[in-house]
């Protein structure tokens, strides 16, 4: 198992910037996706295709959202969710049903868990707040059991012909709504460059080949700005 690492100067930024916006995160969520990030968090569980009594790992759980519609969907299940903000982890474990998932303190370049723990892998909006997204998938990678499955929930930048509208609407609306919902304006500003700047599904999907996921597959969501992509661990 690897060796546990003091977060990186970027990642302890993205730990402080999440701990700081913990009060308001899933108010915001709702506001910016117009209400649908429950519902993608719901399709992101159910694509999981845990077996009966399965196991599964949400990494970078913020508030567990998806954790929690996993262990809406399998009551049956394993559920780890971990995080490296404590703030996001107790506000998680203060929710309902929020006793049957395990809430774990974890780092996602630096996952202790061991090999082929687990039959599927969960995670909403990570992979744009880390340096190396190929060795975050790497370690996903190596916890899931061969034929085990990843979602992830993502921005995408704008692409087609809406892209320069909806790439103005995000650059103004998501400061002005830090600001008026959070009185928080620099939290939501690295979140917009964050969001503007993350990879399009095809480089995610390189991205996951590299590190060995095959059967790699995505739907664009809410005008092509979030995107849920699926891949598999090979069977063995």
């Amino acid at each position: 198992m690897p060796s546990h690492e003091t977060p990186s100067p970027k990642g302890l930024e993205v730990q402080r910037t999440f701990d700081r916006i913990t009060g308001y995160y899933d108010r915001m969520n709702r506001i910016m996706t117009l209400g649908r990030h429950a519902a993608w968090c719901r399709e992101v569980a159910a694509g999981a295709h845990l077996p009966p009594g399965g196991s599964l790992l949400d990494i970078a759980t913020g508030t567990g959202v998806i954790a929690l519609a996993v262990r809406d969907r399998h009551p049956d299940a394993t559920v780890h969710a971990v995080d490296f903000s404590g703030r996001m982890l107790q506000e998680a474990a203060r929710k309902p049903g929020a006793e049957s998932v395990t809430w774990q303190y974890a780092d996602a370049n630096d996952l202790p868990f061991g090999d082929a723990s687990f039959d599927a892998v969960t995670h909403g909006y990570l992979l744009r707040n880390v340096e190396d997204a190929e060795r975050v998938l790497r370690e996903q990678h190596r916890v899931l059991k061969p034929g085990g499955r990843v979602v992830i929930l993502e921005t995408c930048p704008p692409r087609g012909p809406l892209r320069y509208p909806v790439e103005l609407g995000v650059r103004m609306m998501i400061p002005l709504l830090g600001q008026a919902v959070a009185g928080d304006r620099e939290s939501y500003t690295y979140l917009k460059e964050s969001t503007l700047g993350f990879m399009p599904p095809q480089q995610v999907a390189a991205v996951l080949r590299r590190a060995g996921f095959e059967s790699v597959a995505w739907r664009k969501k809410f005008f092509g700005t979030n995107m849920i992509i699926t891949a598999r661990k090979p069977p063995a």
